[in-house]
């Protein structure tokens, strides 16, 4: 398995097996994002700013990726800094800020349920920009396998999860008498392609870049952060009156944060030694585990939908990464 197919040529087994547990605690990770924001909610919204959360992820990424000179562990680059290397992160942290914003705009032209399965297409934008930015051709197999994992996203999009009291069994929940229903605007479907273009340009970019600089990757961390930090901060100042910055922050949204920051830094480690790809997949096995709490938390129940996007994610993990 190569690099570029998200392996780690040449590695012992310790190596391989810290990789393995960087990508099982990533995936996680990711996994518990959904059910923790759904903890932090109170009478049913969350009481604290959506760009309070983005603003103090960054910074506990940059305070987490600046520890490392502060101690010692890593040494800074000798001769003048090398600030022009710094300058390309800047697009990253943009394309980044530009997406997660997007996200919200999508909300006002379409239903969620058609956003959550429709964005799915940011899997098909990532493997098109891998292909033109970093030359590597996906074989026929690989192909096949990103669009189980499109169709498995679909599938859980459309009813991996349902509630409980909108069973036959049950009465409905008066949430539930009046469900939003499904559409989407031309604007939304506009917004829509935008948002996967971005997704997958910003992810292969950046790994673009990590891999073509030689520096060292908390180095290039402390540059992509810092952009992020001033960017987000400026969205935070420009977003109007609302609460302050840590208003309505409980321990489960700083729970939310700090797994976000060492998700983000986890992320970082396969950009620059494993593939956007590796991160599709990582992002796709994640509803796995996001199902599973929400049963557990939030006592949501699985239905056959999650279980068939289960199985079409495990054939897609065989059929990329098996032998061939």
């Amino acid at each position: 398995m190569s690099v570029e197919d998200g392996g780690m040529p040449g590695l012992g087994r310790p190596r391989q097996a810290r990789w393995t547990l960087m990508l099982l605690l990533s995936t996680a990770m990711y996994g518990a994002h959904a059910p923790l924001l759904a903890l932090c909610r109170v009478d049913g919204r969350v009481p604290f700013r959506p760009s309070s959360a983005v603003l103090l992820t960054e910074l506990t990424k940059l305070l987490l990726c600046t520890f490392p000179f502060l101690v010692g562990w890593q040494a800074w680059p000798r001769g003048a800094p090398p600030w022009r290397q710094a300058v390309p992160f800047a697009l990253s942290a943009l394309l980044y800020g530009a997406n997660n914003n997007l996200v919200i705009y999508l909300q006002r032209y379409m239903d969620p349920s058609t956003y959550q399965v429709l964005s799915n297409l940011k899997i098909g934008s990532t493997a098109l920009f891998y292909c033109l930015c970093l030359r590597h051709r996906l074989s026929a197999r690989q192909g096949l396998a990103l669009l189980l994992l499109m169709a498995a996203g679909v599938c859980y999009a459309a009813g991996g999860l349902q509630n409980p009291g909108n069973l036959p069994s049950g009465p409905p929940p008066a949430a539930a008498a009046s469900p939003m229903p499904l559409h989407i605007t031309p604007l939304g479907l506009l917004l829509l392609v935008v948002y996967c273009l971005i997704s997958g340009l910003s992810s292969v970019y950046t790994e673009l870049l990590m891999k073509r600089q030689r520096l060292p990757l908390a180095l290039q961390n402390l540059f992509l952060y810092t952009f992020g930090v001033l960017l987000n901060l400026g969205l935070h100042a420009g977003g109007g009156p609302g609460p302050g910055l840590l208003e309505g922050f409980s321990g489960w949204a700083a729970l939310v944060v700090l797994s976000q920051a060492l998700n983000g830094l986890l992320m970082s480690a396969v950009m620059k030694h494993g593939s956007s790809i590796t991160r599709l997949f990582v992002v796709s096995c994640s509803l796995v585990v996001n199902a599973m709490l929400s049963a557990a938390l939030l006592r949501l129940q699985l239905t056959a939908a999650f279980f068939l996007a289960t199985l079409l994610i495990g054939l897609a993990v065989r059929l990329y990464y098996g032998s061939r």
